[in-house]
């Protein structure tokens, strides 16, 4: 069956960075395009980065020139990179493909805050 595990969500001070992680199984990985979305309370999930197959990537205007969003093809997993943290970046952040109709992970909590 098909597994996304997040790992690297934690608490950091505004203007710190953090780096997510998502190890995926049950896909043929290389071909699949994967993306961050975040739901921060009360509001709705969004999408904050996605990386396609062959490496190209969209981001959401707010995230722009901070987060990046990268691949490893031989690990099956993807990551965010994320540089200068505001506290509305606070959320939820899940990992998710698009292959097989589409799964999610379970969720990391990201906490931006002094």
């Amino acid at each position: 069956q098909v597994q996304l595990v997040e790992s690297g969500g934690d608490l950091v001070q505004p203007g710190g960075s953090l780096r997510l992680s998502c190890a995926a199984s049950g896909i043929i990985f290389s071909i699949s395009a994967m993306a961050w979305y975040r739901q921060a309370p009360g509001k709705q999930r969004e999408l904050a980065a996605m990386i396609t197959g062959d490496g190209s990537v969209t981001y959401a205007e707010s995230v722009k020139g901070r987060f990046t969003i990268s691949r490893d093809n031989i690990k099956n997993t993807v990551y965010l990179q994320m540089n200068s943290l505001k506290p509305e970046d606070t959320a939820v952040y899940y990992c998710h493909t698009f292959a097989r109709g589409g799964y999610w992970g379970q969720g990391t909590q990201v906490t931006v805050s002094s």
